[in-house]
């Protein structure tokens, strides 16, 4: 007789006290890292706060890592002035590929950072709250079950608040609905606001660009399964809003990291995307191979 998978662990941010978690934590360490091109506006009022409220009041964080993805303007000055330690993208792992892009971003601070646990947070929030972070630590710090925490919010969008933004609702929400159902009821999936367990995040593989976020979800899903998967209401969320031009390749990629798993050699990993009036926009695929198996090579014999 069957058992039914139990239903995605759904929490509010308000669920955590910070002296609680602070506790719960014993001897864990965690890492808040944050991969970032070209926030200078954003990032040290963001790393100050981790600072000052959870690092040196509390101890619930013991490192911020921010990854400088080729940035032009003074995104590692700040980010350094205001308390972080600041890794150069090119500089990690270089015999991996020193290019730039949200994935392998993510990829390079994982391998930079040293926590059990390890909690990402976007780089270009205007409205940055400490409850971003402890709303992601708390289930992981409260349930040794749980492996990997999503994060959902509100999105303000012309004065009026709103869930997703328009790559998850026009393609990775109907995508996961009809490709993995056992993931429909992940609110935010292509949110950049979520965390795991080290030893869960080192055994998969991150892709490269803007297909990170689904890939993940989907990968960590196969290697744990849905039962030990949350998800934390984060609140209201402001940051960037792209152009609609920049969608269409961020869909693509969204598109093709998700049909890839869903049906192997389905996509091509190359492809052309052409707009009537935009210029053509290469859409390439490539991942970085897990963390554990880089470490496996560097194993003598």
């Amino acid at each position: 007789m069957s058992t039914m998978p139990r239903a995605l662990r759904t929490h509010d941010r308000h669920d955590f006290d910070l002296h609680e978690l602070a506790a719960a934590k014993g001897g864990a360490t965690v890492s808040v890292c944050l991969p970032a091109h070209d926030e200078e506006r954003t990032i040290g009022h963001i790393v100050r706060r981790i600072r000052k409220e959870l690092v040196d009041e509390i101890g619930l964080v013991d490192e911020i890592v921010v990854v400088d993805d080729h940035s032009t303007d003074r995104t590692g000055t700040r980010a350094h002035a205001a308390g972080a330690r600041v890794v150069a993208a090119s500089e990690v792992l270089p015999e991996h590929g020193r290019g730039s892009g949200k994935g392998q971003a993510l990829w390079k601070s994982l391998h930079a950072s040293t926590g059990d646990l390890v909690v990402w947070c976007d780089a270009d929030l205007h409205d940055f709250d400490i409850r971003f972070i402890s709303g992601l630590l708390g289930p992981l710090l409260t349930d040794p079950e749980v492996a990997f925490v999503k994060g959902f919010y509100e999105r303000p969008i012309d004065g009026r608040a709103r869930g997703g933004g328009r790559v998850t609702e026009l393609v990775a929400r109907p995508m996961l609905t009809l490709l993995f159902p056992e993931l429909a009821a992940v609110m935010q999936p292509l949110s950049g606001e979520y965390g795991g367990r080290r030893d869960v995040l080192e055994q998969v593989p991150f892709v490269e660009d803007y297909g990170v976020d689904i890939a993940l979800l989907i990968d960590i899903t196969r290697l744990v399964g849905v039962d030990r998967m949350a998800q934390v209401d984060l609140g209201r969320r402001v940051h960037r809003n792209r152009p609609l031009e920049e969608l269409g390749p961020m869909a693509a990629q969204v598109m093709n990291a998700a049909l890839r798993r869903a049906v192997p050699g389905m996509v091509p990993d190359h492809a052309v995307l052409s707009a009537p009036g935009s210029e053509p926009v290469e859409i390439t695929y490539r991942e970085r191979p897990p963390i554990a198996s880089l470490r496996r090579t560097e194993l003598p014999g």
